[in-house]
């Protein structure tokens, strides 16, 4: 049965992140569901090892995701 319901239910997407150093160069990369813990982890679109060591791209960076799923905002009276 957990089988059938796990057809039907979401998986959370598997997300990229990138390591920055101080100077803004790359210094490892992850993928995960939940954001790493720690400083200097950015999200990324993807990943591409030519990266590794230089500095990271501005367009290579995802936009801030909002907290809340704009379905679950409460409705303005």
């Amino acid at each position: 049965m957990h089988f059938l319901w796990s057809l039907f239910t979401r998986k959370p997407a598997i997300r990229q992140f990138a390591l920055l150093d101080v100077q803004g160069r790359c210094q490892a990369f992850k993928e995960c569901h939940q954001p790493p813990v720690g400083e200097g982890w950015v999200e990324i679109e993807e990943i591409r090892l030519s990266w590794m060591h230089h500095p990271l791209p501005a367009s290579a960076r995802v936009s801030p995701r909002p907290a809340r799923s704009p379905r679950h905002q409460p409705l303005a009276a």
